[in-house]
């Protein structure tokens, strides 16, 4: 099929990083995005387990992140994989299981992957973004386009159809110069840190540094420069949401820098973008914790147990399961944790996804928390 280059913007070569930028324009938005995220890393700082309570913000950040790239899965697939398999590749002799649902696991465990990385001290650096895409693209339709390898050859960014080429990112020849400018720039700039992951994020998708899986990864770092900076204390922030919702002005803004120099406007937008997305983190924190804590008096009620707040704690990891993980992964035995089920079921805490079926355990969810996450 021939491409149609007519309306391509082409990489805007030397005009990275930008000379000015006009703070008259920047200072309003720049002021409410910091003030929603303070709001947000506030919530952060207040819960006592932000891993616990807001894994399953990474799981939805994993599904609609992989949705914006053609790889369709819902969180129930995602958690009903995760009940059934531990590793994230493994290839499940079930032929019900889509490749969808593994690429979009692989999305949720490269940034899990990357953010375990950083905490034990590497640095955001070009070999960690090797090693997460490496990961990102391990199974399925990325395992063929070159894992955690620069391109070689000129790639495009094309409309749905792909007859369009809409943007013709950095020619191979000249990336490792411009990966290395986009670099030092995180490294040394001395611009407020939301501008600085606005311009970061921009000049990653220009260069396009890969074959495929571009987008996933500049919006894992996104949160990655987020929390390295400190903006956010815990590595909870994930804005592909939003970015979604707009995609079309997402796309549209990003080409109009290359195109017309037009880097404030895409500051703005990426600007209200994380004011937006704060908002939302904080109400979808706030009704999980305040789920949490209803659920610990009520499982402390029926379960008559010890054990209430391991159990509390799995189901909120794993609101999809089966007994055998229950056991496993709550510290809980067996025999407690059929017990724990059985009651749960009767007081319409949770629901039974599959029955069980020869050697298989029945599959429950945890409905009053995928009722808050679901997307």
């Amino acid at each position: 099929m021939k491409l149609n280059l007519e309306s391509a913007v082409k990489y805007h070569y030397d005009k990275f990083p930008p000379n000015n930028l006009d703070y008259g324009k920047l200072i309003e938005p720049l002021v409410q995005a910091t003030d929603a995220v303070a709001r947000y890393d506030q919530m952060l700082k207040n819960m006592h387990n932000s891993e616990i309570l807001l894994a399953p913000l990474r799981n939805q950040e994993a599904v609609i992140s992989s949705r914006m790239e053609g790889t369709v899965s819902t969180m129930d697939e995602i958690l009903k994989y995760e009940a059934d398999h531990s590793n994230a590749a493994e290839k499940s002799s079930n032929v019900s299981v889509r490749s969808e649902i593994i690429e979009t696991i692989l999305y949720q465990r490269a940034l899990r992957a990357a953010q375990q990385a950083m905490e034990d001290g590497y640095q955001l650096s070009q070999s960690l973004i090797k090693t997460i895409h490496q990961r990102l693209l391990s199974y399925g339709r990325g395992a063929s386009k070159s894992p955690g390898e620069f391109k070689n050859e000129q790639n495009y960014l094309a409309d749905k159809l792909k007859r369009n080429i809409l943007f013709i990112p950095i020619s191979p020849e000249k990336l490792n110069d411009g990966i290395e400018q986009l670099f030092q720039y995180m490294e040394q700039s001395s611009h407020p840190t939301l501008i600085k992951v606005a311009l970061t994020h921009i000049e990653f998708e220009a260069l396009h540094p890969f074959k495929d899986g571009n987008g996933r990864i500049g919006r894992m770092l996104i949160t990655l420069m987020l929390w390295s900076s400190k903006t956010i204390s815990a590595p909870h922030f994930y804005v592909s949401g939003y970015l979604e919702e707009n995609k079309d002005l997402y796309i549209d803004t990003m080409r109009n820098v290359s195109q017309n120099g037009e880097w404030e406007n895409w500051c703005i937008f990426f600007l209200e973008a994380i004011k937006q997305q704060a908002i939302r983190n904080l109400t979808i924190a706030e009704n999980i914790q305040d789920l949490y804590e209803e659920m610990k008096i009520i499982f402390s009620d029926v379960l008559s147990s010890k054990w209430s707040v391991n159990a509390l704690n799995f189901v909120f990891t794993n609101p999809v399961f089966r007994n055998s993980k229950f056991a496993k992964n709550s510290g809980i035995s067996p025999a407690s944790a059929a017990r724990f089920t059985r009651v749960l079921l009767e007081k319409n805490l949770i629901v039974t996804v599959e029955e069980a079926s020869g050697r298989k355990a029945a599959l429950y969810s945890f409905e009053p928390l995928m009722e808050l996450v679901r997307v």
